[in-house]
């Protein structure tokens, strides 16, 4: 078995997140591959930056995620390893990139989207993301 380090952002806008459709007609978070030398919080901006456009800030660390699958290119089984961060952009003006095997994106309200999203340990870690996202946006208004 292949084992990948991977790296993705769970993004929000106000009480919004983001999540993308790809050319498998999955609705998912933005992630990707950590490549030698990259940091996961970098891989993780920048992969939101590369399907997304959007430019983002890592609010905190959302946990992590991990899934088999059976790649037929490489006649073996993988497990993506995925460390996720809470993100927050700083607008809603994304391009969908085509490249990347996006068909769709956009911002949807946390409930819309958790019915949306195709695998359940990306719906709960939108909800746990959400709750943790308002009480970090709450405690930072208190500080100011």
């Amino acid at each position: 078995m292949i084992f990948r380090s991977c790296a993705g952002g769970v993004v929000f806008h106000d009480e919004k997140v983001f999540i993308m459709q790809n050319e498998k007609n999955e609705w998912v978070l933005p992630k990707g591959k950590i490549r030698d030398g990259f940091l996961a919080s970098e891989t993780a901006m920048e992969r939101v930056k590369e399907e997304a456009g959007l430019d983002v800030e890592i609010i905190s660390t959302a946990g992590e995620t991990s899934y088999e699958f059976y790649s037929f290119s490489r006649q073996q089984p993988v497990c993506n390893e995925i460390t996720w961060f809470i993100m927050e952009a700083k607008d809603t003006n994304y391009v969908v990139n085509k490249d990347c095997g996006i068909l769709e994106a956009g911002f949807y309200n946390v409930d819309e989207a958790i019915d949306m999203i195709t695998y359940s340990q990306d719906k709960s870690l939108v909800s746990l993301s959400y709750r943790k996202f308002l009480k970090l946006k709450e405690k930072e208004a208190i500080l100011v």
